[in-house]
Formats: structure tokens, sequence, C-alpha cells
């Protein structure tokens, strides 16, 4: 069986948090020996579009990538922004997922504030952790 490989999305919108996140689907691969990749991406929104370019361009390869994280923040504001924010980039992820047949885990927290981000990407809870492990556990099922 080939080793697992993972490319991690982050988006950096939220750089503090988010690299907490990272760093903890980097903990998760450490601790299950899957290699991983990172790549930046501005914001939540083109998370979906970097799967798909870097989906489209590592098929055929000998390197063979099993899944995906998408790290990412939105945190609520004054304006409507937030909902579309949110609602595509999870819209974009599941469509991915479900007519491209990728795996993805999915760890872009929506939250109320700063406070709730930073709750979700310290040590004892980690959204980024889960959402590698969500990973893993769909590449699993999918072998």
């Amino acid at each position: 069986m080939l080793k697992k490989r993972i490319i991690i999305i982050a988006a950096h919108y939220y750089k503090e948090i988010t690299d907490m996140l990272v760093d903890g689907a980097k903990n998760y691969c450490h601790e299950n020996d899957i290699d991983y990749l990172i790549y930046s991406v501005p914001g939540a929104l083109e998370i979906p579009t970097a799967i798909k370019i870097l989906n489209n361009r590592i098929k055929g390869e000998t390197s063979i990538i099993s899944g995906f994280v998408a790290i990412g923040c939105v945190i609520r504001g004054e304006t409507s922004h937030y909902d579309i924010v949110s609602n595509e980039s999870a819209r974009g992820l599941t469509d991915l997922s479900l007519e491209h047949d990728i795996i993805i885990g999915n760890g872009i927290l929506t939250v109320e504030n700063k406070n709730q981000a930073l709750e979700r990407s310290t040590d004892k809870i980690n959204k980024g952790y889960e959402a590698a492990h969500a990973c893993r556990v769909l590449i699993d099922l999918n072998n």
C-alpha cells in the first residue's frame, strides 16, 4: 500500500488562527505517518479553486495525493460577506468532493468572533487536527 500523502491548503486571511490550525493538521500527519505539502491562498473562497487546480495538476503523476485538507477562518462581521464566504467555500468543497471524487477534510472555521476561533485552534481543541483526521478516515474508506 502506498504511503498516504495529503495537501493542506491554508487561507491566511486570519494568519494567527490559520497558522495554529495548520500546526494541528501537521501534528496529526506526523502522528499518523502521513506525508503532506502545504499551499497558501489569500482567503477561504480561493480554497476550492486551489484544490481543483492542484488536483488537475497531479492527475496521472506517479506522486499520488490521497486527499486535501482545507484550512481557513471566517469571522462574522457587520455585513453579509460572512454568509457568502462561509456558505460558498463550504459549497465549493462539497461540490468538488462529490462531483470529482476528491477527498477533502474541511477545517474552515466559521465563527462569530476571534475568541471562538482561538478556542478552536488550540492544542486541546484544534479543528485543523480534526480536519486532517477526517481526511484520513475518508482515504481509508476509499481504499
